[in-house]
C-alpha cells in the first residue's frame, strides 16, 4: 500500500507533529506495492506524492484518494507537512499534489503565496467550515456569551492553522475576551483533551471544523460568530503541480474527479479515532464504495 517519504530536511523541519505521526521515525515505510496492478497507462509515470496535513479530515481524504490510485496502478507516497510547507511542496514540484485546500479562509495566506504556482482542479467536499466548538452541556451559545470559562482558554491546535488564526483574532474582536489565551497543541491532542473533559463534564472550548469525527462521537455545538471572525462555510480544494496532466493523465483524471461529502469522509475519520489504521479505515471505505470510487476514476485508460 502506501509508502511515506520523508524526501528533505527542509520539509521534515515542517513536519506538523501529531498523535497521527506515530511510526514516524522510520523512512520511507511501506505496506505494500500497486505499481504492477491496475490500469496506469503505458508510459506514464508510476510514482505519485500526495501531501497533506496532519488533521484528522486530511488524513482520511488524502489515504483514500491514495488508495483508489494504488488500486489504478501507482506507487503512491504520502507525507505529512505543515500548512505552509504542503503548499510549497506542491507549487515547486516536489510533491505532485494535495486534497487538502481549505479555502477561502483557512488557507488563505497560503493560497495568496501560493495559488499562481499550482493548478486549481476545482473543490473535492462541500460544507466545511471552522469555529470555537463546545460541549452541549455548556450553557453557552455564542462568543459574546463567554466570560471565565475553561480558565479563559481556548484549546487551539497546531500553530499557523487558519482556525488557530481566526481564534487568536477573535481574542481582539471580542471584548469580553480580552485576557483569554489560545492555547496552541496539535489536533490529536486537542481532541484528547476534548474527551477528557466530556468524560468529567468539564467546561472546555475548542478550535473546531468541520467534517470532523468529534462530532459524530460526542454531542457538541458551535458558538455563533457574530462579528464573522470565523467566516462563512468553507471548501475543501484539490491542488496540483504545474505539468502533473502532462505527466500523469490518469492520476491528474483520478484527482480532478474526486469528490465527497462530510459524511463520507467523518465515518473514516471516526474509524481512524477508533483505532483502525488509515490505510485500512479507507481500504473499507473504497470497497463500500466502489459506485462512487467508480466516477472517480471514470475515463482513466
Amino acid at each position: 500500500m502506501f509508502k511515506r517519504n520523508w524526501k528533505r530536511l527542509g520539509l521534515v523541519a515542517g513536519l506538523s507533529l501529531s498523535l497521527f505521526a506515530a511510526g514516524c521515525g522510520s523512512d520511507d515505510e511501506s505496506t505494500g506495492n500497486g505499481s504492477d496492478e491496475g490500469t496506469a497507462s503505458e508510459g506514464e509515470a508510476k510514482e505519485i506524492e500526495l501531501a497533506y496535513v496532519e488533521w484528522d479530515s486530511e488524513i482520511a481524504s488524502t489515504h483514500v484518494v491514495g488508495k483508489v490510485l494504488e488500486d489504478q496502478g501507482f506507487d503512491v507516497k504520502l507525507t505529512p507537512l505543515d500548512n505552509a510547507v504542503m503548499w510549497e511542496a506542491v507549487a515547486n514540484g516536489e510533491a505532485d499534489g494535495m486534497v487538502a485546500a481549505w479555502l477561502p479562509a483557512t488557507h488563505a495566506d497560503q493560497y495568496e503565496e501560493y495559488g499562481d504556482q499550482v493548478e486549481e482542479l476545482g473543490t473535492n467536499l462541500e460544507g466545511a467550515k471552522i469555529g470555537l466548538v463546545v460541549p452541549k452541556y455548556m450553557d453557552v451559545n455564542s462568543i459574546e456569551d463567554l466570560d471565565a470559562q475553561a480558565n479563559k482558554t481556548i484549546t487551539g491546535i497546531e500553530p499557523g492553522a487558519g482556525v488557530v488564526g481566526a481564534a487568536e483574532q477573535a481574542l481582539t474582536d471580542y471584548d469580553n475576551l480580552k485576557g483569554w489565551e489560545v492555547q496552541t497543541s496539535s489536533s490529536g491532542a486537542m481532541a484528547t483533551e476534548l474527551g477528557s473533559a466530556i468524560e468529567n463534564e468539564e467546561d472546555i472550548i475548542v478550535t473546531g471544523w468541520t467534517p470532523h469525527w468529534k462530532f459524530a462521537k460526542y454531542e457538541l455545538k458551535y458558538l455563533e460568530d457574530p462579528k464573522g471572525t470565523f467566516g462563512e462555510a468553507e471548501t475543501i480544494d484539490t491542488m496540483v503541480r504545474k505539468g502533473l496532466k502532462d505527466d500523469m493523465p490518469n492520476a491528474y483524471k483520478i484527482l480532478d474527479q474526486f469528490n465527497w461529502t462530510t459524511e463520507d469522509m467523518e465515518a473514516v475519520m471516526l474509524e481512524i479515532s477508533n483505532g483502525t489504521s488509515p490505510e485500512d479505515a479507507a481500504a473499507a471505505w473504497v470497497e463500500e464504495n466502489q459506485e462512487k470510487v467508480d466516477e472517480w476514476v471514470k475515463g482513466v485508460e
